[in-house]
């Protein structure tokens, strides 16, 4: 039986599109089961109504240490007993240790930073122009904007941008094995733990010398779940919203009608529209969410046993013409704030009002500053990130 399943991740024929396999599934299948790389066999979640059921169901885990949990990797597999973080715990423990950093993405707080961004931007199109072309868009604008503003907002030097940039490489990549993904988050647990352990004799006005303060000096949490936090936040908050930045432009120079309203509008309506259509349409986290059953339960008609893995494919979720009419099309009028690319329920995205403030920025300024801008390879040669767990392009240049 186990032979016949397709394999997950599945293979995309056009980079901007989930794979076919899944659309087909979503339409004739609903729920069935993919193999993964270990040779497990989990079941897959295709339809919105079907994911968003699943992801806000209190019988499913996320705890990636239980029998079942359908792991992306073999790296992934072997650092969860190092990178130990709430987004791998279920309530009531997730709950708590999430409420220590809910003031911190605040959606006014984060919005109190838009002129911090904007300068942020600014300044590396500056450079950018400033600079040789053809240029990648990656290296010199879509990786340093949320770099930049993370290491800000956690306290962690720019200076090293470097070193947790090629360990944050080793960490999402899918091939990666478990010996050099252990050693990888071994690497940069040290780094953040010596950099707490700074914060809290000298602490400074960031989010881990406020973790430091309040939580390692009063003993409410150690010295290594505070770093865990950290590399969370470091990992995720430059890793995602890099890809968005790219993956977004070269779909974007790849529709230019919709390029043109983006980039002929001052309406920010219309730039956050056009921000959640693309988070909508891209979405990046294209190995899907995933879970555990707690006990037996039914969705879309499928029983699901206690102890078997549950995978929702929040790509294909996000094209479901049920809940997207047209899913297919790039349309920056649409408004698609309902996407699950953020995911659904008590696990959704502690980071998206700043990953929404960033795009907004980006996608408002980049093309009204360069507007000749234009891809310096034809789409098809671009190299995309199908061996990554967050999906974007390794690099793109770009000319104007």
């Amino acid at each position: 039986m186990t032979e016949t399943l397709p394999a997950f991740p599945m293979a995309r024929q056009c980079p901007f599109d989930p794979p076919p396999e899944l659309d087909r599934m979503q339409h004739e299948a609903r729920i069935s089961r993919v193999k993964l790389w270990d040779g497990s066999t989990p079941w897959i979640l295709t339809r919105y109504d079907d994911v968003r059921d699943m992801l806000k169901d209190p019988r499913v885990s996320s705890n990636s240490d239980l029998p079942g949990y359908p792991h992306i990797s073999e790296g992934a597999a072997a650092r969860r007993n190092r990178a130990k973080s709430f987004i791998n715990l279920d309530d009531p423990d997730h709950a708590a240790q999430r409420r220590l950093l809910t003031s911190d993405f605040m959606v006014k707080k984060m919005e109190a930073l838009r002129p911090r961004i904007q300068q942020i931007v600014d300044g590396l199109i500056d450079d950018l122009l400033a600079g040789p072309k053809p240029a990648d868009l990656v290296e010199a604008f879509a990786l340093p904007v949320p770099s930049m503003v993370i290491c800000e907002l956690l306290g962690v030097p720019y200076a090293d941008r470097d070193f947790f940039h090629r360990i944050s490489r080793t960490i999402v990549a899918r091939g990666t094995g478990a010996a050099e993904s252990v050693a990888a988050t071994e690497e940069l647990l040290g780094y953040l733990g010596d950099l707490v352990d700074k914060k809290q004799s000298a602490p400074a006005d960031d989010v881990l010398s406020r973790l430091a303060v309040e939580q390692l000096g009063t003993g409410a949490m150690t010295r290594e779940q505070v770093a865990n936090m950290g590399l969370l936040l470091l990992v995720a908050g430059h890793e995602t919203t890099a890809n968005m930045i790219a993956l977004g432009t070269a779909a974007l120079l790849e529709n230019p009608a919709q390029l043109a309203m983006v980039r002929g509008t001052d309406d920010p309506k219309l730039i956050a529209n056009a921000v959640e259509e693309l988070l909508r349409y891209l979405n990046i986290t294209h190995t899907g969410r995933r879970r555990v059953a707690l006990e037996d339960i039914e969705i879309g008609g499928q029983l699901i046993r206690e102890g078997e893995g549950i995978i929702a494919a929040n790509d294909i979720a996000n094209r479901d013409e049920s809940a997207f009419p047209d899913a297919d099309s790039l349309d920056v009028h649409r408004k698609a704030r309902h996407h699950v690319a953020f995911g659904y329920g008590v696990h959704q995205c502690l980071g998206q009002p700043l990953a929404r403030v960033e795009l907004q920025v980006v996608y408002s300024t980049l093309y009204r500053r360069i507007p000749t801008l234009a891809l310096a390879k034809p789409v098809e040669e671009l190299d995309f990130k199908h061996d990554m767990a967050v999906y974007g392009v390794h690099s793109l240049p770009v000319t104007w």
